[in-house]
C-alpha cells in the first residue's frame, strides 16, 4: 500500500524524471540553435545592409555636369590619389578641407573632357604612359614606382590615367584654339627680343607655380582655404611637381608646374613682388592674381642676359649584367663584365669608339644623352664629370643592372641667359595658351548646366 498514491502533483519516478529532463534539454538546445541561427541571419543581414549602405553612400551623386554624373566615390578616390602620390600621411581634417576644390576640379575636368569629345580629340595610351613616366622621373622615382604604389594601396590606376588624359587632351584643344589666332610672328619675336635687351641686367626666375582659379571674385573663402591647405602640405614635404600635377589648373600642370626661365614682365605683378623677396626653394604664401590664387616656388634666379655655365657633351657605354647584382655574391658573368668594362675604360680614346661599343652592347642606355649643364647635375654625377677633360673616361660605375662608363666629348663655357628666337617663340606661345585656357574654361562654365546635389 502506498501512503502517497499517484496523482497530479506527485513526485515522478527517477526514470520518468530522466526522460522528461532529456526532452527538456533537447528542446532547450533546439531553441538555442534556433536563436543562434536567427542571430547569425540577423548579423548577416546587418552586414549586407551596412555594405549596401556604404556602396550607396559611395555612389551618392555630388553633381551632374551637362548630364554627366560626379559621385562621392570619384571625389574620395581623387583625394586618396593625392595623399598617396604626395607621400604624406594626409589627415582626415586636411582631406575634408581639400574636398570642395577637388569637386570643382573634377567638374572642370568633365567640362574639358566633353569639349575634347566634341572636337573628336583622342589621347593615345602611350602618350599617357609617357606622361606618368615623366612625373616619376621629375620626382626621382624608379620607373613604375607611382603605378605600383597606387596598386599597393588599392587606388585604381584609371584615376590617374583619367586625370592625365584630360590634361593632355585639353592641351590639344588649346592648340586648336590658338592656331585660329595665327602663329607667333617674326614681329612679335623681335618685339620680345627688344624688350629683353631693355631688361638686360634685371632678374629672371626659374619658377614653378600652382594656379587655383576663383569661381566668384566676390567670394574667395573656399579657394583661399584650399590654397592654404596645399601650402601646408608642400611645406611639410609634399613634392611640388606632384601637387602641381594634381591640383594646378594652369597649363604648366603636366610639367609639374615648371614655367622655365621667366622674366618679370612675363609674370603677374603680384607674383613679381613676392619673387623678389622670397628665398630660393621656399614655398610662397597665397598670391592673389587676376582669376585666382598662385602658389610659387623659385629654383634659382639669374640676371637677364648674363649666366655663364659649363656645358658638356658626353657619350656613355652600358655593359649589362645577365641578372641583378648581389654585391656579396657576384656571378661569374658579372665579374667578367667588370673586367671588360675596366679594360675598355682604359683603352677608349674618343667618343666615336664609345658610341660604337654601346651599339654593339645593344644600346640599353642611349649613347648620347644630350647636352648637360654641369651645375644642374646631381652632386654625385657632377663629382664624376667635373674633373674629366675631353677624351677622358670615368671609372666604371657599377649599378644593380650593369656597369656604366662615361666619356666627356666637349666642354664649353656658354652664356645660357641669351634666348634664341625659337625659345622666345615657345615662351610667347605658352603665354598665349595660358590666356586662352582661362578664357575657354570660363566660357565652358557659363554655358554648362551644373546641378550640385550635395555640399561635400
Amino acid at each position: 500500500m502506498s501512503f502517497f498514491p499517484t496523482s497530479r502533483g506527485a513526485v515522478p519516478s527517477p526514470a520518468s524524471r530522466r526522460g522528461r529532463m532529456g526532452r527538456t534539454l533537447a528542446a532547450t538546445l533546439l531553441a538555442c540553435v534556433a536563436l543562434v541561427g536567427h542571430e547569425q541571419a540577423a548579423s548577416a543581414r546587418t552586414a549586407r545592409a551596412i555594405a549596401q549602405q556604404a556602396a550607396e553612400d559611395q555612389d551618392a551623386i555630388i553633381a551632374t555636369v551637362n548630364g554627366a554624373v560626379l559621385t562621392k566615390r570619384d571625389v574620395d578616390t581623387r583625394g586618396r590619389l593625392f595623399a598617396l602620390s604626395s607621400g604624406l600621411d594626409v589627415s582626415d581634417d586636411v582631406m575634408q578641407r581639400l574636398r570642395p576644390q577637388i569637386v570643382r576640379q573634377l567638374i572642370d575636368e568633365k567640362l574639358r573632357m566633353q569639349e575634347m569629345l566634341d572636337r573628336h580629340i583622342n589621347v593615345p595610351i602611350q602618350q599617357i604612359g609617357d606622361a606618368i613616366a615623366g612625373i616619376e622621373q621629375r620626382n626621382g622615382m624608379p620607373q613604375n614606382a607611382l603605378r605600383n604604389k597606387l596598386a599597393e594601396d588599392g587606388v585604381s590606376l584609371t584615376t590617374l590615367i583619367d586625370q592625365i588624359r584630360v590634361q593632355i587632351g585639353w592641351s590639344q584643344v588649346l592648340r586648336q584654339e590658338t592656331a585660329e589666332h595665327g602663329r607667333i610672328t617674326a614681329s612679335e619675336i623681335e618685339q620680345r627680343m627688344a624688350a629683353l635687351k631693355r631688361e638686360d641686367g634685371k632678374p629672371e626666375y626659374m619658377i614653378s607655380e600652382i594656379f587655383v582659379p576663383v569661381e566668384d571674385p566676390r567670394h574667395t573663402e573656399n579657394e583661399l582655404k584650399f590654397t592654404e591647405t596645399i601650402i601646408q602640405e608642400l611645406r611639410a614635404g609634399a613634392p611640388f611637381p606632384i601637387v602641381a600635377a594634381q591640383f594646378s589648373q594652369g597649363q604648366s600642370a603636366l610639367d609639374g608646374g615648371m614655367m622655365g626661365w621667366t622674366q618679370e614682365d612675363g609674370l603677374d605683378p603680384q607674383v613679381v613682388d613676392v619673387a623678389r623677396k622670397m628665398p630660393d626653394g621656399a614655398i610662397s604664401n597665397p598670391i592673389r592674381v587676376a582669376g585666382g590664387y598662385v602658389i610659387a616656388t623659385i629654383a634659382e634666379r639669374r640676371t637677364v642676359g648674363h649666366q655663364m655655365a659649363t656645358i658638356l657633351t658626353i657619350r656613355q657605354v652600358f655593359f649589362p649584367f645577365d641578372a641583378p647584382l648581389d654585391p656579396e655574391n657576384p656571378t661569374d658573368q658579372q665579374k667578367a663584365t667588370l673586367d671588360t668594362a675596366t679594360a675598355f675604360a682604359n683603352e677608349a680614346k674618343n667618343c666615336d669608339q664609345m658610341e660604337a661599343e654601346n651599339k654593339n652592347l645593344g644600346e640599353k642606355h642611349p649613347s648620347d644623352p644630350g647636352e648637360l649643364m654641369l651645375n644642374h647635375l646631381n652632386p654625385q654625377m657632377r663629382e664624376i664629370l667635373e674633373p674629366l677633360g675631353p677624351g677622358k673616361t670615368s671609372k666604371p660605375l657599377v649599378s644593380s643592372e650593369g656597369i656604366l662608363v662615361l666619356m666627356v666629348c666637349t666642354r664649353d663655357e656658354r652664356n645660357i641667359a641669351i634666348q634664341t628666337p625659337s625659345q622666345i617663340a615657345d615662351h610667347l606661345m605658352n603665354e598665349r595658351v595660358e590666356q586662352t585656357s582661362r578664357q575657354l574654361n570660363r566660357d565652358l562654365q557659363r554655358r554648362a548646366i551644373i546641378d550640385m546635389r550635395s555640399k561635400t
